[in-house]
């Protein structure tokens, strides 16, 4: 039984896991950059990105690249998911 379930959950696994993490991120993200994260004194991307709003005209740079870091990790971390649904899918077209 193990050998014919495993091979069909391993994909699907893989990319909801992935999926999962990413999406973990942004929400953790997203508390601390409303304040209901982590305490004040732990720095979170969310919340250098609400202390970056602050001095946005001046330090522009710490809300841009907190974002920016968001976006690539997530971004990279969905991308992975893909690729390893595409390696272990068992029903995969031949490339």
């Amino acid at each position: 039984m193990v050998r014919h379930l495993l091979p069909n959950i391993v994909a699907p696994l893989a990319t909801i896991g992935t999926l999962q993490v990413a999406a973990m991120i942004v929400a953790e993200a997203s508390l601390s950059y409303l304040g209901l994260g982590v305490p004040p004194s732990v720095p979170t991307w969310g919340s250098m990105l609400a202390d970056g709003q602050l001095y946005l005209r001046s330090a522009w740079w710490t809300a841009v690249f907190s974002g920016a870091a968001i976006m690539m990790t997530t971004l990279a971390i969905n991308v992975t998911g893909d690729l390893l649904r595409d390696v272990a899918d068992p029903k995969a077209y031949n490339r």
